[in-house]
């Protein structure tokens, strides 16, 4: 009965989701240094293991995605490669549509097929309007069937102010987005696929003997950005999400409507600095590892591991992590069968002694019930004491 409850309480506070929206950061842990002034239209830094936005403007304004669509395309290009709806080694056949469609190409040529591999890296390095449309033929049949798949994720992924009408970016008259669901989408790629996530550290790409440097001039200026995507449209403007990985600390920087693309860079640059720079990271505890241990009643052992269910990292400003501190909310002990996983509590980290940061804790492995002698020793113990 104790762990009914304290299931139906973790269902009330945390809802089974595998993403969640971004959040301004706590008040109590916002550094006092002033964020950059940046002359885009929106932009936003945030922190990427707890999704705190650090600075930003117009977050939620609707914007034209431009090639930053292609984010979502190859979400979906991943998804089918790990559900093996595709492979690498897939030769695509390149529809006339494909190859007639503008902007920025890889120039693939109509009637030829082209292996999966190749054009992931059209689209992602050269940034490829055809390549997006042959791999969501490929997929789906259409890019209008394909594009009805990328609303479907984007609703599961919590983007509740983008629709998508293409893979590829062009713009159209119902294709939206904003800089903040453009950042979520961006996160949920890193943190879903982070094996085939390095395609968008790869500096160029040769196809049909024309080689193309990747857009993202960050990953020639600075060792620690490894991503992500630009995009531009004469109405947009020119838009860029760059990503960095300092120290286990990752940071996520945007813009749209920056007025070229060398101050696309330099914006996202300097909102990864300021972050860097007013911020630090501390991962508390990894994901399995003991906090602590309850008394286990009725099974095999006499003591259950409690851990976190995924990393436990918070940021705080730079030089002031004497001011963090954790509190756990537990039952007294708990009772066998118990299974891996199983919500049994929380932890409560707090910044100057005020609540900043909540999560669930779980049991780390599963314990089953012991002996009957034993089980019922401790019904006997619960007696009488």
């Amino acid at each position: 009965m104790r762990l009914l409850i304290y299931f139906i309480s973790f269902l009330l506070f945390h809802p089974l989701s595998a993403h969640s929206a971004l959040q301004d950061i706590p008040d109590a842990v916002k550094s006092k240094i002033a964020p950059p002034s940046i002359d885009a239209s929106s932009w936003l830094v945030a922190d990427f293991e707890t999704g705190w936005v650090l600075a930003g403007k117009n977050t939620d304004q609707r914007i034209e995605p431009a090639s930053l669509t292609k984010l979502m395309t190859s979400y979906l290009v991943f998804e089918a490669l790990r559900n093996n709806e595709i492979t690498m080694q897939d030769r695509v056949y390149i529809s006339e549509k494909a190859w007639r469609t503008g902007g920025s190409k890889m120039f693939i040529e109509v009637g030829a097929r082209v292996s999966v591999l190749d054009l992931i890296q059209g689209l992602i390095v050269q940034s490829g309007n055809d390549a997006g449309v042959a791999l969501a033929e490929h997929i789906d049949g259409s890019e209008q069937g394909f594009a009805s798949r990328m609303n479907l994720m984007a609703a599961e992924l919590g983007m509740t102010n983008t629709n998508f009408t293409n893979s590829s970016g062009i713009p159209e008259d119902n294709h939206y987005s904003t800089v903040e669901d453009m950042t979520l989408l961006s996160m949920a790629l890193i943190r879903k696929f982070p094996e085939l996530y390095r395609y968008y550290s790869q500096s160029e790409f040769t196809y049909n003997d024309i080689t193309q440097q990747n857009r993202n001039i960050l990953l020639t200026r600075d060792p620690t950005v490894d991503g992500i995507k630009t995009g531009y449209t004469k109405n947009a403007g020119y838009g860029f999400i760059g990503t960095a990985l300092r120290d286990g600390m990752r940071l996520v920087a945007a813009v749209t409507g920056s007025s070229g693309k060398v101050a696309r860079a330099d914006q996202v640059q300097s909102l990864l600095q300021y972050g860097y720079g007013a911020y630090e990271g501390l991962i508390a505890y990894q994901a399995g590892t003991e906090i602590k241990s309850l008394p286990l009643w009725f099974g095999e052992t006499s003591q259950a591991s409690i851990g976190v269910l995924k990393k436990l990292s918070v940021i705080f400003p730079k030089g002031k992590s004497d001011k963090l501190s954790a509190t756990l909310e537990l039952p007294a002990s708990l009772e066998a069968p118990i299974a891996a996983g199983a919500p049994v509590g929380y932890i409560q980290v707090k910044y100057d002694q005020q609540p900043i940061y909540r999560t669930s804790l779980q049991v780390n492995e599963s314990y089953a019930e012991g002996p009957w002698h034993k089980r019922i020793l401790d019904y006997i113990k619960q007696l009488i004491f």
